[in-house]
């Protein structure tokens, strides 16, 4: 049965939460259980850089004034439309401008105003931004502060000479023309300017926390922390500003000091960390950590934060195979892609409780990876990967433009970013692979950048491309294999993962996005169905684990994304689609007996449940092959369904090529008079009852559709012996046939 998460019901309207002021945060067409939990005046009010906090800080998410100009304006603009609710993306709902369309022509502005509290007197301001997508400039006072590009990585400005007493204001703009073709394609990730299949609505301006912060002339800017479990030792290396002579650094588990360390400004600083207590997903320890700044052996500033003791490496298993290894040992990794995205807040999770319980529903489905898909989340994102366990694979998000036409300024834009993403979540123990390209999605340059990448970050692995083009370089050969899961072998210095399989699709109403749905996995009617065939997938995933060696499997996906409708759970995290219970185990290599299938039995059995055996043949016939008199007895015999590159019984490989086949079988005295061909085809297929056409269809489906059986051919049925028979043609790709006769649907 569906599993209405937190005793979540069907939602079929829009969710409306009215504040005392008497505005109104809107949910959309596809409302999340957050969105009542949203303070207008201060969403996603916690401190948002968790790896290294400070005490005092102002939070300057909530209700901006907005406009919008031609996108070359860089003067403030003298009047504003309305409100934009900060940090969700302009077209978002939560955003207040109810899901407006993209506006790549144009450049949106944004203006708040702020005061400095008196407390923070002396002190330099800064002012950080999360995420604005994709060009920003900001200005304070009218005076331009700077300007960035890239829409996953955070910026930080003094704005310690703009600030007047009193009221200040504080303006930003941001364009995001979501070019994803041509030698000008951004790095977008999945953004699209209209959302259709694997490709989704854009997220334009500011999608994270605003904040300002008082520092100390002499200040900490960033934080360094490498553990290193066979030294038994932590490094961490401080980045300042301004003149200070020392650095402290104080290591805790939980309220004991474990460890206290000085060295001198701009050096990396070691601690021991004598029986270290191991991070992994099944036991995710931190340990606490305080860095301050001293001058004269006085503190000038001071930033809390946190470790944890993990290594990732390829190792050895007792066959010789290659295999990734999480502190000295092989831990198979069975996880999902994760997109990040939200039908209220696209690219904004509505809470930071929401995203939180995207990671423990992967949890309790018995997950212990995700790999975060063509996207880079908030810090507190990974502060929760961290926290629960759970490994990340990250991605660099995609530029989709042709790689031999990508032009020389926007492949260092790409590297530009990828260098920041690396930099901002070095410190993060759950992340543990680095991947490139996606798909051969914008793929240049492959074996410098995987080189770079372990220059820069050596205690991590480098997945080159996942999906394909490998070029033979990094950490990690990756398949993508539909349904699947398949792989490579390992290789002699690189572990052999499946980056991506499954897609099984499952629709539930009032908790879709829209009428369209993609998947690649087949369709499914309920969460029976759903059960069976996922039990498949990860039976044939720990075979393969143990048969060839692969490291990882990631099933397609986490939840629906707008037409995507392949999740686990649907876009809204309403509900579970399958069984809960029997998924989690089998995550875990558990396989439960499921119950007897609670659907009627077909009148006419496909081999979905179990094989049915078909008389079968790739050379043309003779014309009455259909006919009920026809002798196949020198055709072969095997299981269906027939075909490559789907779960079949019997190979069928002539491409292009076609399939005849016939089935004797046995009707009841009583037939249902309404009927219909259960039938799986790719591509064009035809079927016939007793010598007479019954049904067809052309092109190819990726999972069982039923057919209307022709009047002709329900006339032609009877009680006793039946012959069914079927030809399918192929010309390209996979193919697959299968064809069984079920009740139609009432």
């Amino acid at each position: 049965m569906l599993l209405a998460i937190a005793s979540v019901t069907a939602i079929t309207g829009q969710t409306l939460i009215t504040p005392a002021h008497g505005q109104t945060i809107s949910g959309g067409r596809l409302p999340t259980r957050w969105d009542k939990d949203i303070p207008y005046e201060h969403p996603w009010a916690e401190y948002p850089r968790p790896q290294m906090v400070r005490d005092r800080w102002l939070n300057l998410n909530g209700p901006w004034d907005y406009a919008l100009t031609d996108s070359a304006a860089t003067k403030t603009p003298l009047s504003y439309t309305g409100k934009i609710l900060v940090p969700y993306p302009y077209e978002s709902a939560l955003s207040g401008i109810q899901g407006g369309s993209s506006v790549p022509g144009q450049r949106l502005w944004y203006r708040r105003f702020f005061t400095i509290p008196e407390s923070w007197k002396g002190d330099r301001v800064l002012l950080h931004f999360g995420a604005v997508n994709w060009d920003s400039s900001v200005f304070v006072n009218d005076k331009p502060i700077g300007t960035h590009r890239g829409g996953y990585d955070g910026m930080d400005y003094d704005i310690t000479g703009a600030i007047l007493p009193g009221q200040n204001a504080l303006s930003v703009s941001a364009w995001n023309p979501v070019v994803t073709s041509g030698p000008e394609a951004q790095v977008t990730g999945k953004q699209r300017l209209k959302s259709e299949g694997y490709a989704y609505t854009a997220s334009t301006g500011i999608w994270q926390t605003v904040w300002l912060e008082p520092v100390p002339r002499a200040h900490i800017t960033n934080l360094k922390i490498t553990p290193d479990i066979d030294s038994k030792v932590v490094s961490i290396a401080a980045d300042t500003m301004g003149t200070a002579d020392q650095i402290k650094v104080t290591a805790a588990d939980g309220a004991s000091i474990i460890a206290t360390t000085k060295g001198a400004s701009g050096t990396i600083i070691t601690l021991p960390i004598s029986n270290p207590h191991l991070w992994s997903p099944g036991d995710p320890h931190l340990y606490g950590l305080k860095v301050t700044l001293l001058q004269n052996d006085h503190s000038v500033d001071t930033v809390s934060s946190y470790f944890a003791m993990r290594k990732v490496s390829l190792g050895k298993d007792e066959l010789g195979r290659t295999r990734i290894f999480l502190n000295d040992k092989f831990l198979l990794q069975i996880g999902a892609l994760d997109q990040g995205y939200w039908p209220d807040g696209i690219y904004t999770a509505p809470t930071d409780a929401a995203q939180r319980n995207d990671i423990e529903m992967a949890k309790r489905l018995g997950l212990n990876l995700l790999r975060k898909h063509a996207k880079v989340e908030p810090d507190r994102w990974y502060y929760w990967t961290d926290r629960i366990g759970m490994l990340v694979w990250q991605d660099m998000p995609q530029t989709f433009g042709d790689r031999d036409h990508l032009s020389d300024a926007n492949k260092q834009q790409w590297l530009t970013e990828f260098r920041r993403m690396i930099s901002t979540h070095y410190n993060h123990p759950s992340i543990i692979v680095w991947t490139l390209f996606n798909e051969n999605w914008g793929e240049h340059d492959v074996e410098a950048i995987a080189a770079l990448t372990k220059e820069i970050d050596p205690t991590r692995l480098v997945n080159d491309a996942s999906g394909f083009v490998d070029k033979g370089v990094g950490d990690i050969v990756d398949a993508h294999d539909y349904p699947g899961p398949g792989s490579s072998a390992p290789e002699a210095n690189r572990a052999a993962v499946n980056g991506e399989f499954g897609g099984i699709t499952m629709l539930v109403p009032d908790h879709r996005w829209d009428s369209n749905y993609v998947g690649y996995g087949g369709l499914v009617k309920n969460s029976y169905q759903f059960d069976k065939r996922y039990l498949a997938l990860l039976k044939a995933a720990y075979k393969l684990s143990d048969s060839q060696g692969t490291s990882a499997f990631v099933y397609t996906q986490l939840t629906d994304v707008e037409e995507e409708s392949n999740g686990l759970l649907t876009y809204d995290r309403a509900v579970v689609k399958p069984d809960l219970d029997f998924i989690a185990a089998a995550n875990r290599g558990s396989f439960i007996p499921l119950p007897a299938n609670p659907d009627p039995p077909l009148l006419v059995p496909t081999s979905e449940e179990d094989p049915q055996i078909w008389s079968y043949t790739t050379l043309k016939p003779a014309d009455d092959w259909a006919q009920p008199a026809f002798d196949s007895s020198a055709w072969k015999t095997g299981p269906a369904p027939f075909g490559q590159g789907y779960t079949v019984n019997t190979a069928w490989t002539d491409t292009p090529g076609d399939i005849w086949m016939r089935r004797a079988v046995t009707l009841p005295v009583s037939i249902p008079a309404n009927l219909e061909v259960v039938t799986i085809h790719d591509e064009d297929v035809e079927v016939y009852i007793n010598g007479v056409l019954a049904a067809s269809a052309p092109g190819y489906v990726g999972s069982y559709v039923n057919l209307p059986i022709t009047a002709a051919a329900r006339a032609a049925m009877h009680p006793g012996q039946n012959v069914i028979c079927a030809h399918c043609h192929q010309t390209t790709g996979g193919q697959v046939i299968d064809v069984g006769i079920a009740e139609a649907s009432k």
